[in-house]
């Protein structure tokens, strides 16, 4: 060994001396509760767990967008009135988000557990391409009918203006109309034209969701973006005046379901920006109740089989009956005052279970215990719990009142829920622990270099590391523990202000 060598290896020595022992950075992820595939409908238990299992996904990757999608063909044909009297009343339309990494199967599982909603609208497709051949086969006999009726009435009022002709009946043959239950990429004005003609409301699935949560973003969307607010309502009309699309469109009632997925670093920088006052902090990201962020099994095993026969013909038979359910067939009820909103109520079990839980999760909101964003998204609880309590009900194939049984449901799935909500929520307000992780771990991979800036964090692009305040937040953890350490290089320039850079600590690489 030469003499540079030597010097350099004493030198090296001595420089890991002087660094502490790094401590552990804040743990990752909050634990969230294992799914139960009990909280389902009965005839959907077997149908998501036989999905999830030849799949290798976790079963909320299917349960969440099948519990949407049935909320979504329910619509506005039955709703809930949660209370014994008022008329407080809910609509079971859901939003759904499935979040995880890439390559972890979620856009295959929701596009598994879509296929029911898909088979129904492909059927009224079929209906409608055969009703529209008739249609236009008979054009040619409705001009020569309306010509025939026109001359009759000219024929008439020839000789007496004044003439009576409501007995020459007109052909009124209407053109057909397509029914849909699903959107993919359609703006909130052609939207809204499909909503006036399917009242019964629509399913929006955008694969990547946060490509639509930030379009809504822009300024110049502001109005797409109440849109889609009152469309999570479910049971407020809108009127588009606008002169492109002529005036007084009225949509007698916004009722949208929306489910999707993206992945956890879109999904924190986005709450991160709705958390700090950005452009998402009016609460459309707390709307996505049916929100889920599972851990992934670290196990895999082939399952190279064909898909259950029985199962998902039981999920397939509980999806046309909601589709062809109607209010009087379940013991709807109507207020004197409001023909519009047919409703169920809870039975005497499931309103004292359903009134215990609301008692105390109103006293959690209130207590100030809870960061103001998770507050937001718990409070949207009061239509959820509810809905779901009447998807599992009518799913289930029951009718009348809605019974404990579906409100224990709703609850389960409630706790399970919040449990995600937490973990979401979490990896976005305490995003400078996040963002420690990933530096250390660019450090290690030698994308960082001893020296290095805050803003040659920034200018690397990382997800979560964007903007200066959370590289600021990760940086400041970091040497909190010890990993790294600031130091001030004075400027070239004369009377400029020193520039700070960071050491890495060498005893954190090994």
């Amino acid at each position: 060994m030469n003499a540079a060598s030597f010097n350099a290896r004493v030198d090296d020595a001595q420089e890991i001396n002087i660094w502490p022992m790094p401590k552990p950075l804040p743990t990752g992820l909050l634990p969230v509760k294992d799914f139960d595939v009990s909280m389902l409908p009965e005839p959907m238990i077997a149908w998501v767990a036989d999905i999830a299992n030849r799949m290798q996904a976790p079963a909320e990757f299917v349960a969440v967008p099948a519990m949407v999608a049935a909320g979504s063909i329910i619509g506005r044909k039955v709703g809930i009135r949660p209370q014994a009297n008022t008329d407080w009343y809910e609509v079971p339309n859901l939003w759904g988000c499935i979040i995880g990494r890439p390559g972890v199967m979620k856009s295959p599982a929701v596009q598994q557990a879509l296929k029911p909603i898909n088979r129904i609208q492909a059927e009224a497709r079929r209906e409608y391409q055969s009703l529209k051949t008739q249609f236009d086969a008979g054009e040619l006999e409705r001009e020569m009918r309306q010509d025939a009726h026109k001359a009759e009435v000219k024929r008439r009022l020839k000789g007496n203006p004044m003439a009576d002709t409501s007995d020459i009946g007109c052909p009124t043959d209407e053109e057909p109309i397509l029914r849909r239950y699903i959107a993919n990429d359609t703006s909130y004005q052609s939207l809204g034209e499909l909503l006036i003609q399917n009242t019964n409301g629509l399913l929006v699935h955008r694969d990547e969701l946060l490509s639509l949560l930030r379009s809504l973003d822009r300024e110049d969307n502001c109005e797409a973006r109440g849109f889609y607010l009152t469309g999570w309502n479910g049971t407020d009309d809108y009127t588009f005046d606008r002169i492109i699309r002529g005036t007084n469109l009225y949509v007698p009632s916004v009722t949208i379901g929306m489910v999707g997925s993206t992945q956890p670093g879109r999904m924190r920088d986005y709450l991160q920006s709705a958390i700090h006052g950005g452009g998402g902090d009016d609460g459309l990201v707390q709307r996505f109740g049916m929100m889920v962020w599972p851990d992934v099994s670290p196990t895999w095993s082939d399952q190279d089989r064909e898909p259950d026969p029985i199962a998902r013909s039981a999920a397939f038979r509980a999806f046309d009956r909601l589709n062809a359910l109607t209010a009087d067939e379940v013991g709807a009820q109507y207020d004197a005052f409001d023909q519009t909103h047919p409703y169920l109520r809870f039975d005497a079990a499931g309103l004292g279970m359903f009134q215990e839980w609301r008692i105390s999760h109103e006293a959690r909101l209130r207590s100030g215990d809870l960061h103001p964003a998770v507050e937001s998204h718990l409070a949207k609880y009061r239509k959820l719990i509810p809905a779901l309590a009447l998807i599992h009900h009518l799913a289930s194939g029951k009718i009348g009142p809605v019974g404990d049984l579906s409100v224990l449901t709703a609850l389960a799935w409630g706790e399970f829920l919040e449990s995600h909500a937490h973990r979401i929520y979490s990896a976005a307000i305490n995003s400078g622990a996040t963002g420690a992780r990933d530096i250390l771990r660019h450090i290690r991979k030698g994308d960082l270099t001893d020296g290095f800036s805050a803003r040659t964090v920034r200018n690397k692009d990382w997800s979560g590391l964007t903007d200066g305040n959370s590289v600021a937040d990760a940086l400041d953890i970091l040497e909190e523990h010890g990993w790294i350490m600031s130091e001030d290089v004075p400027t070239t320039a004369k009377g400029g202000r020193p520039t700070q850079i960071y050491r890495i600590n060498p005893r954190g690489l090994s």
